[in-house]
């Protein structure tokens, strides 16, 4: 799975017919320096079928920008979320990134998913605004060379080569499917090379077609193999057939994936699904906010931290560049590690995260029924 640096321009022009009258209207000289605040986009889907994960990301968000106005802002300049709903799809992203290039907003956290990142970051580049991605992994995101983009979420690539590598320490043969998407193939390729270049390489190379409701035949093969893992690219509806299809046939083989599989489609593989291995985001939980608050679904739980720490980013961009300037703010970025709350983020030159940002967790079912995976190292 990846905002936007926002300066804020404005101009009063007041005309006052009396010079009495703007005597009465003039601000006082402390409320003449007090620095404009900054306003902070977020585009989420709020709507459609990643909603439950937007919400999450609004949560983080606000609770982030909450705490760093308590603290007194950055650099004396209080924060301001907008937050509007891309709803995950790419015209209303396009329609969301207008907007908020015309309410001066030029530094954003979003879009989640990649499509929407792809079909917006130019027009964020072109307006002056930095884009920082909490989740879009699509490795050619990045490749553009735009000077706006940056995202937390690791790689495709980076994904597959931290699951190759530790694929390539297991015993016994391994074999990789994927669900022929662009984003399933290329997990699957990044795993082939790691594996290979270890001297590994995988005994099968299947696919299993997004929409399959059945994997008797693909999973007849892996066990003629005997495999011993299986790495799935893809997402989680496949995931689910293709565990739920390995446990009837007894094939006892781990079952590897990437953050794709974090859906309620993969939860419904039941117990099937339990013991998978993933590759995701270094853990990044949002603390506890202060005083009442809605609770968080598991969706909510996983992004709240990513936008979260995302808000920090831009606002220690902020600070560096001692100016809401777009240009200026991606260069304070790259300039170096980033701290914050939730840890130290680095950017290379494209916008990327370090290779510290994948970690291998397990999926574990908690005893009320709910699924977790923080902390389980496989």
């Amino acid at each position: 799975m990846s905002t936007t640096a926002f300066r804020v321009a404005h101009r009063l022009a007041l005309v006052l017919p009396a010079l009495s009258l703007a005597a009465a209207v003039a601000p006082s000289p402390a409320a003449a320096q007090a620095p404009a605040p900054v306003k902070i986009g977020l585009s989420a889907p709020l709507t459609g079928p990643d909603a439950a994960f937007g919400q999450g990301l609004r949560l983080g968000a606000e609770q982030a920008v909450a705490e760093i106005n308590r603290a007194g802002g950055t650099g004396g300049r209080r924060l301001v979320l907008v937050v509007a709903d891309d709803a995950g799809d790419q015209r209303q992203g396009a329609v969301v990134a207008r907007k908020f290039l015309g309410e001066g907003v030029r530094l954003v956290v979003g879009p989640l998913e990649s499509s929407v990142v792809a079909a917006v970051a130019p027009l964020y580049e072109a307006g002056g605004a930095v884009l920082l991605t909490p989740g879009a992994s699509y490795p050619a995101l990045t490749a553009q060379g735009l000077w706006n983009l940056f995202r937390l979420a690791p790689g495709d690539a980076q994904q597959g080569a931290a699951a190759g590598a530790w694929l390539a320490e297991r015993e016994g043969p391994v074999a990789i499917v994927h669900d022929r998407s662009t984003f399933g193939r290329g997990l699957a390729d990044a795993v082939s090379r790691t594996l290979r270049a270890r001297g590994r390489p995988e005994a099968l190379f299947e696919s299993l077609p997004r929409g399959s409701r059945e994997a008797g035949d693909l999973v007849g093969r892996l066990k003629a193999a005997g495999v011993r893992a299986v790495y799935f690219g893809g997402f989680g509806a496949e995931a689910a057939v293709l565990a739920r299809a390995m446990r009837e046939a007894g094939l006892d083989a781990t079952l590897v994936g990437s953050d794709g599989l974090l859906d309620r489609d993969f939860a419904a593989a039941g117990p099937a699904a339990e013991g998978t291995v993933m590759t995701v985001l270094a853990d990044r939980r949002a603390p506890e906010p202060r005083g009442k608050a809605p609770p968080r679904g598991p969706e909510a739980t996983l992004v709240a931290g990513s936008a979260y720490m995302a808000v920090e980013v831009l606002a220690q961009g902020l600070a560096r560049a001692r100016s809401p300037d777009g240009r200026r703010v991606a260069e304070a970025l790259r300039a170096g590690p980033v701290r914050t709350s939730l840890g130290e983020v680095t950017f290379d030159g494209r916008g990327d995260p370090g290779r510290d940002a994948v970690v291998l967790r397990v999926w574990r079912r908690t005893p009320d029924g709910r699924v977790d995976y923080a902390g389980n190292e496989p």
